[in-house]
């Protein structure tokens, strides 16, 4: 019987959502994420219960046959691309068998799976990065990137990352050189003291506009003229457009603004999908893989068929992006996003983008929704990852809308929205997923669905 702390192998057999492993020890089911069906691999047992025991990774023994070697320098240390040992094809086989899996189990019933449609771009497909200021051994030498494997406060540097564009690696390189030579010290989250915290750059596909944001603490002025004129002279392969200062003392190692300044330059980028221009702020969302959004917004308007005598609701609309793009072949689009910045931006951008029929409302989905007046046609859903909240849900269901696009980030909560949804009286007709992060456990998933019950007058 297998006990915490044994160090066992054992042959990965099956996969579960998003990438756990499952193997079996004497009977018992063995739970080991980021690994792959085919694979023995070493695992230090982490968990025991009763009809389960966890185990963490030690080592890969075997590869499983279908595996290649990693592309990455940083594979291993870095805790991105899960999957780069797979080939491109086998990855979109196993999202896709994933996502179907996950819909089966929720007993989601009569709907057409149209499979997954691969990124464009496999490659540099990102157009942003957050990187994390830290160390890879507690008082060793800062470094810049990503949070190494398994580990909450090491960071490994990425100066070679595939994933992310080659301007990306240049800017990282040089600003942890220049804080190296300077011996500015790193904020460390747990005793909540020092400066340098991330580092977010951005660049559109289209236009090749960079913005860069540093965020530091308040606990130490540093100025900041020298790195400025450095990071202007690089030679990039886009234009760099705005370089920002953010101020952030919260507790939490997550990217939030206190203030920001402007150092020079603009305090947004901006970016082209499917004809229509977007300007982007530091911190308004905006789909990492600018030229696999085409595709996925493509998918979204494909599912919405003829609209030109149709209101659209867009919640959970962010920067509007999908409902401006869905505004050009409707009669009224109406957005709802609680990011105030969020819902300004895409005010803004409608207006430069010449359309009149649509208008974004900055609140909460739940309370706004109640202050409309119009009634919708189709309903487009793209919730954060947690899904929609089931007070909210209840009230877009009231809508008995005659169809509804659902557009989600997460399977998961995918499957359970949908549950409720079919409950509702409506039909799950048609799903399509779309493979927007290669190399990496995540996918987005396209979903029409259709009212059985006619629509209140």
């Amino acid at each position: 019987m297998i006990k915490k702390r044994d160090i066992v192998e054992a042959r990965i057999e099956d996969l579960e959502f998003p990438s756990k492993g499952i193997a079996y020890i004497d009977g018992k089911k063995l739970v080991v994420k980021n690994t792959v069906p085919g694979q023995l691999v070493r695992v230090n047992i982490s968990k025991v219960k009763e009809d389960y025991a966890e185990g963490k990774l030690m080592e890969v023994v075997e590869r499983a046959t279908e595996e290649i070697q990693s592309f990455c320098a940083h594979f291993g240390s870095c805790g991105g691309c899960a999957h780069q040992t797979l080939p491109y094809a086998a990855q979109l086989k196993m999202k896709a068998g994933l996502v179907h899996k996950l819909l089966e189990e929720a007993k989601i019933e009569n709907y057409e799976f149209l499979g997954i449609e691969g990124s464009p771009e496999v490659f540099a497909y990102r157009n942003k990065m957050e990187y994390s200021f830290g160390d890879e051994e507690k008082g060793g030498e800062i470094t810049l990137g990503m949070h190494k494997k398994g580990k909450f406060h090491d960071v490994v540097t990425v100066d070679r990352c595939r994933i992310a564009d080659e301007d990306f690696n240049l800017i990282l390189r040089t600003i942890l050189n220049y804080f190296r030579e300077k011996k500015v010290p790193l904020y460390n989250n747990k005793t909540h003291l020092g400066y340098l915290r991330h580092l977010v750059v951005r660049k559109a596909k289209k236009t090749g506009e960079i913005l860069i944001n540093l965020v530091t603490s308040t606990q130490q002025q540093v100025d900041m003229t020298e790195l400025v004129k450095l990071l202007r002279d690089q030679v990039y392969d886009g234009k760099l457009v705005g370089f920002l200062h953010t101020f952030n003392d919260g507790i939490s190692d997550v990217v939030v603004s206190d203030r920001t300044d402007i150092l020079w330059g603009q305090d947004y980028f901006t970016e082209e999908i499917l004809g229509l221009r977007f300007k982007i702020s530091a911190f308004s969302f905006f789909q990492t893989n600018s030229i696999g959004a085409e595709k996925l917004y493509s998918m979204v308007m494909d599912f919405m068929g003829d609209a030109a005598n149709k209101i659209v609701f867009d919640l959970y609309c962010g920067t509007g992006t999908i409902g401006q793009i869905a505004a050009k072949k409707a009669k009224k689009v109406i957005g709802i996003d609680i990011v105030e910045e969020a819902v300004a931006a895409a005010n803004e951008n409608a207006r430069q983008n010449g359309l009149n029929n649509c208008e974004f409302i900055a609140g909460d989905v739940l309370e706004k929704i109640d202050e409309l007046r119009e009634k919708p046609d189709i309903i487009i859903l793209d919730p954060p990852r947690v899904g929609i909240h089931p007070k909210a849900l209840k009230k877009i269901l009231d809508y008995r809308a005659s169809e509804m696009i659902y557009v989600s980030c997460n399977p998961k909560s995918l499957a359970e929205n949908l549950k409720d949804i079919q409950q509702a009286g409506y039909r799950v007709k048609k799903v399509k997923c779309m493979d927007m992060f290669p190399h990496t456990v995540h996918t987005e998933c396209v979903c029409l669905l259709t009212s059985k019950i006619k629509a209140f007058e």
